[in-house]
């Protein structure tokens, strides 16, 4: 199997080849001129905190476009105007299986008083996916809520860690979600980091399954972390984006392949203040060229 140092190697080298192309050299800036958007979990303390002083020193650092997971005590509508008077706008939701298996048609209903385009299955617990016969009953259920989203005018998504590479028997469950889920009722939100720190390579999944991948999680990874299969926010293997190992240009290449729409900041553990570390990452984002 190919080593973490070799896999990051390889990534360089296919970063230098499509340096080479005739792509524009402008075609990266800003990617694709689309808004740099944030993932709110990377700011889930100071949110609790204050969420209204918060929300205005993220649209303060030019982050238009926001993914979230909560809505600290608001109503749709209020969290909506607090959001729409600091220029900012919500695209995507992150949810649990709890939701699924409740009052789904409440929590769509709720997604389109936001305004979201977007309802993504944010994790699974442990218990949720102990063997494939767990993925086999998942796919049912999400292939159902895909159905009752589309008919909202949302598209539902998953959105993967990396214990979705662990195989059993020789099925890797993130591929078997990607064949056996409807294309047009689930779609993924692919976590670049996680399916890295995997050992699996983000750019041949955007090959293997082009237009699968409407959205994305920028974040990025210290140097040669340890694998292992399960997550932990505090392993101390996260960097705001550039400033990790991570073949970004790559990525951002052949994203449109894989079919991005829009793509969130994430920083699961910030050893720095995390509006610092969204503030780094943006700024490496908004000035990205090839």
């Amino acid at each position: 199997m190919m080593n973490r140092r070799d896999f990051l190697r390889g990534s360089a080298m296919g970063a230098a080849a499509l340096a080479t192309t005739s792509a524009p050299r402008s075609l990266f800036a800003n990617p694709y001129g689309k808004p740099v958007g944030l993932q709110l979990f990377t700011l889930r303390d100071q949110l609790q905190a204050d969420m209204q002083g918060t929300l205005k020193q993220v649209a303060a650092i030019g982050i238009k476009e926001l993914e979230i997971y909560d809505l600290y005590g608001k109503t749709p509508a209020q969290f909506t105007q607090i959001i729409k008077g600091d220029g900012l706008t919500a695209v995507s939701g992150h949810y649990m299986t709890k939701h699924l298996k409740g009052n789904w048609a409440k929590e769509v209903e709720k997604a389109q008083a936001l305004g979201l385009k977007y309802m993504v299955n944010a994790i699974l617990d442990p218990e949720e996916r102990k063997s494939l016969d767990d993925y086999k009953r998942l796919a049912e259920l999400y292939n159902k809520a895909g159905e009752q989203t589309q008919k909202a005018g949302i598209q539902y998504c998953y959105h993967n860690h990396n214990f979705e590479f662990h195989k059993f028997g020789d099925t890797m469950p993130y591929d078997y979600l990607l064949t056996t889920l409807d294309p047009k009722l689930v779609k993924f939100e692919m976590d670049c980091f996680w399916v890295t720190h995997a050992g699996q390579d983000p750019v041949a999944y955007f090959k293997k399954y082009p237009g699968r991948f409407p959205l994305l999680h920028i974040k990025d990874m210290k140097d040669h972390p340890p694998v292992t299969q399960e997550k932990d926010d505090k392993m101390g293997m996260f960097e705001p984006v550039g400033q990790g190992v991570i073949d970004w240009k790559r990525i951002f290449a052949a994203a449109p392949t894989g079919g991005m729409h829009h793509y969130f900041i994430e920083q699961d553990w910030c050893e720095q203040p995390p509006l610092e570390a969204v503030k780094a990452s943006y700024e490496f984002l908004h000035k990205l060229t090839v």
